[in-house]
């Protein structure tokens, strides 16, 4: 089974997706999109979800580090629901804190220039967030 992880911002989401075994995640790309305006990014997902026969979805939640929920954290849980109503598959949300400065730190020291990092950081989010789901998972 494949599943895919995400990692929403307010103009992207950052996509990766696990191997069938469920053991490695891999970032997957970017999608960009008008300030939460979420049809056009629900549209190239399907497209995504159908091509790798996605079965699960792994959404990053974005709590604060006191672990309360912001506004980014209620953000994504109104996307969870829009998923779930789009795709009929199981979201699971994961904890996502400090995963955007950790895949930050991971493109800097491999020297990626300022501009690819920004192209690149969302994905990368996204592999940790799903990373993190797959390790926890076979806990």
């Amino acid at each position: 089974m494949r599943i895919l992880g995400l990692d929403l911002g307010t103009r992207t989401l950052g996509i990766a997706i696990s191997d069938i075994t469920e053991t490695i995640a891999s970032f997957y790309g970017t999608i960009r999109f008008e300030e939460e305006q979420y049809d056009s990014a629900i549209l190239k997902l399907k497209t995504i979800i159908d091509e790798e026969k996605v079965q699960k979805i792994v959404l990053g939640l974005p709590k604060n580090m006191n672990n309360s929920v912001g506004d980014a954290a209620i953000r994504c849980l109104k996307f969870k629901i829009l998923l779930e109503q789009s795709f009929k598959l199981e979201v699971v949300m994961q904890d996502e804190r400090l995963s955007t400065k950790e895949a930050t730190s991971y493109l800097i020291e491999s020297d990626m220039s300022r501009k690819k990092r920004k192209k690149k950081v969302d994905s990368v989010a996204a592999s940790i967030i799903l990373q993190t789901y797959l390790d926890r998972k076979r806990d």
